[in-house]
């Protein structure tokens, strides 16, 4: 029996990935170097529209996650860099 469901899971658990990325996006413009990685959002939010029409496979949606994994492990130390640099200003101001 073939399982219905898991087109579904994968194409759910891809999305999740786009999002969490995407809803990044305001703290990237504030990066020194976020303006490089903001163009490739317009990519990314293109590919979130058409997710449905592509014939996912698990070790596609697996390479995805971990991709999404490690670029947010990238991102950890300057965005933490980044909180820590408004949550001085504001004490100092």
């Amino acid at each position: 029996m073939i399982d219905s469901g898991k087109p579904q899971n994968l194409m759910f658990r891809i999305t999740n990935c786009l999002q969490t990325i995407l809803e990044l996006e305001p703290e990237l413009k504030r990066l020194e170097l976020g303006h490089m990685l903001l163009k490739e959002f317009g990519i990314l939010k293109a590919f979130l529209l058409k997710v449905d029409k592509f014939d996912l496979e698990e070790a596609d949606v697996q390479r995805i996650e971990n991709a999404t994994a490690s670029f947010l492990d990238e991102l950890r130390v300057p965005l933490e860099e980044q909180i820590e640099d408004r949550s001085t200003s504001r004490l100092v101001q």
